[in-house]
Parts: C-alpha cells; structure tokens; sequence
C-alpha cells in the first residue's frame, strides 16, 4: 500500500527527503492551487500538508474521501475546519515550535523598528526601549521567548497568560497581571495567542479605551485578534502612538487604509518566513504525518480521536 500526501503551500527540500527515504510513501508538491484545483484533485490523497495559505474547509473535507490527516507547517490552524475534520476522523497536527524563535525575533524587531523609526529615520528621531514596560498577552513558547529578549534589552516586562505558572514566568523573568493591568501599564503591547472565539477582537475599543496614551501594538499572532476598525480609531485619537502589524483580517491585505497609515508599520504575514524556521517546520510535520498515516501516536496532534 501506498500512502499519497500533497503538499499545497510548499515544503522544505529537507521534509521532502524524510519522504524519500520513507517506504510506502508519495508525495506530491503543488504550490498555489485554487480551490477549484484542490476540490478536483483531494479525493486522490491521504494526507494533506499545508502553511496558512490554503483554507482547508469543510467543502475540502468533504471532498477528500481518503484523507486520514492534515498537517499544518506552522502553529496557526485557524485555516482548517478542525471541528469538521475531527467529526470525520482526520488528526489535524501543527509543529507548534517550528517557528517559535522567528516569530519572537521579527516581534523584538518591529519593536525596534517602530521606536527607532528605523522606515522613516531621514525624518524623524526615535525612542529607546531600555526602561520602558512591555506588556505580553500569551506567555506560550513564542511569549516567552519575546520575554527573554525584551528583558535583555532592560524592559520592564509583565504579561498576562491566565495558563502560566508564577514558576515559568519568573523563569522567564515576567511579572504576571491580570489583563486590565497589562492593558494600562504597558507602553508597549505585543499579542501571541492563537485565534479563536475567545481572542476574536480580544483588542477592541474597549480594551484601548483602557490603554495609556501613545501605547503601541504589536501583532504577529494572527489577524483577527485586534479589531482593525478599532486600532484606526484609536490611532487617529492619539491613544495609540504606533502599530506594527505582521498579520490581517482579510489577508492578503494590499488595500488596507490602516496599513497605509504613518504610524503603522506593516509587514506581510512573514513573522516565520525564515530558512531556518522553514525546514524545522517542514521536517516536524513530515514525520507527524507519516507516524499518523502509519497508525503511530503522533507527537503534535490538536484534536480528540474519533470515539
């Protein structure tokens, strides 16, 4: 028996080998494929292998009879129907620490960046972060890891994460506070949770309303967790100084008015765009996927084993 896989968003040429050597095994690399393309094609494979690209709905669940799993070769899985998926009894796995040091150092530089003016610095002076609060929603792998770097640059960093122990957050050298602290403490706020029903909008107009004056947010998580029309708002009444915004609402976002304001500076969905970050990716979700196939316990699975 042969397992097919394919990959739609591309895969390291270090995870393709891992399929190479691995007997009963096929895969397929198609970068870019419409919906269209995907729904035709899906039935024939076992396994699917995606970035955040490609939306795995329910259409694309329905569509492919054979799939046994779905690996996603990064953290975020709001891409995938995972209610649907599990209903089906597909394992749904992610590679939670493929990319966790590039999305913490592209955090640290677009703090840098934004205080330091560093897009526009023929204009205008900056600011030094030494001294100033850094206030971290999420103390996960990434949190942490922007807390460790934050601290050796002197910031005072606090962080609310209603998950973390007092140990690992002292490890990490992180005061813990309640989410109304962090929102009016911080001169800085950076966002690592996932996206789902409970962090939807989690920064909105309430939550800046609470914010001190020339705070600024940064968001490399996912879109959707700051309420974009709400960070306009409070960029154009000075509560909010500045934004960096790695992620969107509706992505790709080549027509976004808060994108193309002065204060905010915007990049594209690139916090794991990184070789390295890129293979660990592609090497752990390879050998998931084939453990899963193979009817092995897998190591990242995200969703119960249908009863």
């Amino acid at each position: 028996m042969v397992f097919k896989v394919l990959a739609t968003d591309g895969l390291a040429e270090e995870a393709t080998k891992i399929f190479e050597q691995e007997q009963g095994f096929e895969l397929t690399v198609k970068k870019g494929m419409s919906e269209e393309e995907l729904l035709r094609e899906v039935a024939e494979y076992d396994a699917l292998i995606v970035r955040s690209a490609t939306r795995v709905n329910k259409k694309v669940l329905e569509a492919g009879k054979k799939l046994k799993a779905i690996g996603r070769a990064g953290t975020g899985v709001d891409n995938i129907d995972v209610e649907e998926a599990t209903k089906k009894g597909i394992a749904v796995m992610n590679t939670p620490s493929g990319n966790t040091l590039s999305v913490a150092e592209l955090t640290i530089a677009m703090i840098l960046a934004m205080n330091r003016n560093v897009s526009a610095a023929d204009s205008s002076m900056g600011n030094e972060i030494f001294g100033k609060t850094l206030g971290i929603v999420g103390l996960g792998r990434i949190g942490s890891e922007v807390a460790k770097r934050a601290s050796a640059f002197g910031m005072n960093v606090i962080a609310f994460d209603p998950f973390a122990a007092e140990e690992k957050a002292k490890e990490v050298g992180v005061q813990l506070r309640e989410m109304d602290a962090v929102l009016q403490q911080s001169d800085i706020i950076t966002l690592h949770v996932p996206l789902n029903e409970q962090t939807k909008h989690l920064i909105e107009e309430k939550a800046f309303a609470k914010m001190k004056k020339g705070v600024q947010i940064v968001n490399i998580a996912r879109g959707g967790i700051v309420k974009e029309q709400a960070l306009q708002k409070a960029i154009e009444e000075g509560i909010v100084a500045g934004a960096a915004i790695d992620v969107w609402e509706t992505e790709p976002n080549e027509n976004s008015a808060l994108a193309k304001m002065p204060q905010v500076l915007a990049t594209p969905h690139l916090g794991a765009a990184t070789s390295e970050a890129t293979v660990r990716a592609g090497k752990e979700i390879a050998a998931d996927v084939i453990r899963a196939l193979k009817g092995e316990e897998v190591v990242n699975r995200i969703n119960p084993q249908k009863r």
